[in-house]
C-alpha cells in the first residue's frame, strides 16, 4: 500500500508548481506567435509579433496594450466587439484560477496536517473545480485566437498571407500544463484520503482481532 506522507508531499508540489507555471503564463507574451518572413524585404521595421494576454509586441520595441476593457465599443464592428468579449472572459478566467489555486493549496495543507479524509477529499474536488476555470481560459483563448486570425485573413490578400505563419508559443503550452497539474494535484489527494481511510479500516480490524 501507499503511504500517506509521499502522496501529500507530491500533492502539495505538484500544487506549488501549477501555481508558478500558471503565474508564469498569465506574465509572459508569448501566447500566439505570427512570424513574417517576406523575400527581398528591405525595409527596417520587423514585421513579426507576439502577443500575450495583456500586450502585443511587435518588433523589437513596439508594445501595445491589448483593449479589452478600454476600447471605444461603439466604434467596432460586431465581430471586434465578440472579439474583445472572448478576450475578456479570458483574461479575467485565468487570473481569478490563479487567485483559487492560492487558496486551494492552503486548503489542501491544512487537510494533509488534519489527515482527515474528508478535508482532503474536499480538497481535491476544489482543485478538480479550480482546474476547470483554467481549461476553460485557455480553451477560450484558443477560439480568440483561431476568430481573429479569421477576421485577419478576411483584411489580408492570399499572397500576403504566404509569408505569415502563425502558432501558438511557450506561454500557452505552460498554462496547459499549470492544468494537468492541477488535475494531477486533485488526484492525489483522492488517493491521500483513500490510503487514510484504508488505514482506518485496517486498523479497526487490527483491534477487533485483538479483543
Amino acid at each position: 500500500m501507499m503511504k500517506y506522507g509521499p502522496v501529500v508531499l507530491t500533492a502539495g508540489l505538484t500544487g506549488l508548481l501549477s501555481f508558478g507555471l500558471l503565474a508564469v503564463a498569465i506574465g509572459t507574451d508569448y501566447w500566439y506567435i505570427i512570424d513574417v518572413n517576406k523575400p527581398n524585404y528591405t525595409g527596417t521595421e520587423d514585421l513579426s509579433s507576439h502577443s500575450g494576454l495583456w500586450t502585443i509586441n511587435e518588433g523589437a520595441n513596439s508594445s501595445s496594450v491589448i483593449p479589452s476593457f478600454t476600447a471605444n465599443m461603439s466604434s467596432l464592428s460586431e465581430a471586434e466587439r465578440h472579439l474583445l468579449g472572448l478576450h475578456k472572459v479570458v483574461v479575467i478566467l485565468l487570473p481569478l484560477s490563479l487567485v483559487l489555486l492560492v487558496l486551494g493549496w492552503i486548503f489542501g495543507l491544512v487537510s494533509s496536517l488534519a489527515c482527515s479524509p474528508k478535508l482532503l477529499t474536499g480538497s481535491a474536488c476544489y482543485f478538480l473545480f479550480c482546474s476547470l476555470f483554467t481549461l476553460s481560459g485557455v480553451s477560450i483563448y484558443i477560439k480568440y485566437s483561431n476568430q481573429a486570425m479569421e477576421e485577419f485573413q478576411r483584411i489580408v490578400s492570399p499572397e500576403n498571407l504566404v509569408y505569415v505563419d502563425v502558432s501558438f508559443g511557450w506561454s500557452l503550452a505552460t498554462a496547459w500544463l499549470s492544468y494537468s497539474l492541477e488535475v494531477a494535484t486533485g488526484l492525489l489527494l483522492m488517493l491521500a484520503a483513500r490510503i487514510i481511510q484504508m488505514k482506518g479500516h485496517y486498523d479497526s480490524g487490527v483491534a477487533i482481532a485483538m479483543l
